[in-house]
Parts: structure tokens; sequence; C-alpha cells
């Protein structure tokens, strides 16, 4: 059964700090929640940081969660109301069905394969030298091709992103109707750097979408929601999270 979770965090603690900044060691306090080890149980989480002042921490677990840990490390342990919620995360998987739609979120890692990167690494550069023909993951850096990232991956994901609702369309200049954009925006992009290993860094390119899906595939979307989207998944990203659009 699985369980998704929001948790407090409070950003002015020096641990807080540290489990904002570097997404492994907040990815540690995550595996810390359950019982099971990250091998065994695949773990989903990101950060929630609509008001810098107020971050949360989602998360969806496939055991029930215990957050104890964190709310002492990077909560509000002695202060009143709830440290975290734990929900059951059966009802929502209950609700999809094909053309329901649902406002989204979703924090994502866009990368693209290529075996000829444009600027390569000092290791890259080495085995493109060798005559290597290893494929390089490299992050889409860019608002443009990380929003067409996205948009390419609908489909196998079993959801469409609608036409926004606005004015009507206006002509482009040859005369012609122009498509509407889709319901989708950025909210948040980061460049994230952090050592790996104690020697190897790791940079992450990831942005936040939100938006207003479709339902096209009942099993294809509910695995996305409980495998995610996109690499970099121990490090924060791939959650897709779902919240009904007005009883639809």
């Amino acid at each position: 059964m699985p369980y998704l979770s929001r948790v407090r965090i409070n950003p002015l603690r020096k641990q807080s700090r540290d489990l904002l900044t570097n997404p492994r060691a907040m990815h540690s306090h995550v595996c810390a929640a359950v019982p099971a080890g990250p091998d065994t149980e695949r773990l989903l989480w990101r950060l929630d940081t609509d008001n810098p002042h107020r971050p949360h921490l989602i998360a969806l677990t496939r055991s029930k969660p215990d957050w104890t840990h964190l709310v002492e490390a990077a909560g509000w342990p002695e202060a009143d109301g709830d440290h975290y919620t734990v929900a059951d995360y059966s009802p929502l998987l209950a609700q999809l069905a094909v053309g329901r739609e649902f406002n989204f979120r979703l924090t994502a890692n866009p990368v693209q394969n290529t075996s000829r990167p444009i600027k390569p690494t000092a290791v890259q550069a080495e085995h493109i030298r060798n005559g290597s023909r290893r494929s390089f993951r490299i992050g889409h850096r860019t608002a443009a091709t990380q929003l067409d990232w996205l948009l390419s991956r609908t489909d196998k994901h079993g959801f469409e992103i609608l036409p926004a609702r606005t004015d009507p369309d206006l002509p482009d200049p040859d005369g012609h109707a122009t498509s509407p954009a889709p319901d989708v925006r950025i909210t948040r992009r980061d460049r994230i750097a952090f050592t790996k290993q104690g020697r190897r860094q790791v940079v992450l390119h990831t942005v936040t979408f939100q938006g207003h899906l479709r339902v096209t595939d009942t099993d294809l979307l509910a695995r996305a929601l409980l495998h995610g989207i996109g690499p970099a998944k121990a490090y924060g990203c791939g959650l897709l999270t779902l919240a009904p659009r007005n009883g639809r």
C-alpha cells in the first residue's frame, strides 16, 4: 500500500540548510523513514519551496513511514500542530479514469543522451579522444528544451496536457490560426551540484512543472505516479502528484 507524506521543514536550522541544498543527504533521511532498504522499496520525493520560509518535503513510499527523526533534525519538534501528515495513496489511484482531468506538479531532471556533447567535460573529452562510442547523459538547460522534454513524454506516461483556456487564437503573420499553448508552466529551475562518495561531483539541472492534464491511460499513469518520471529519482526528481480539478 503506497503512502504520500508531507513533512514541515524549518529552514533556519543548520541541518535543515544542509538537507535543503544537498539532495544526497535528504535522500538518506527519506530512506531512514521506512524499515525496508532503498534496494527493496522505491522511494520518490521532492522539495516544495513555494514559500521559502516554510518548505515541505513530499515523499511517496510503499510502506508506512515514520518521520520522527526528520522532525527532530530539521523541523519544529517542540511546536504545536502536525509536524507531518501521512495519507494512504490508494484512494487517489482509484480516482484515475480515462478522460478525467487533474492539476499536476512534477519536479524533474530533463536530459538527453548524446555521443557528442557540445561542451564536453574533461572526462567526456577523454572518452571521445579514445574513440569511445559511449553515450553521455546531458541535462537540458533552457526552459524551452525542458518543456519540450516533458511534452514529448506525456503519451508514454498515460496523460495529455490540454491547451490553455485563453482568448481565441490569434493568426500568425501569414494569417494562419496559431495553436494554443499547453496548460503547463515552469515555476522553478535550478542547477544543483554536490559531491558523491566524497569525490565525484554530480550536477543536476532540475525544473518544476505545474499544469493541467487529462488521463489517457490509467495503467501508464498509475505506473508514472508510483515509479516516477525521468532520471535522478534518488535526488528529489520524478515525483508526479495530482490534485482533483473542480470535481472533474
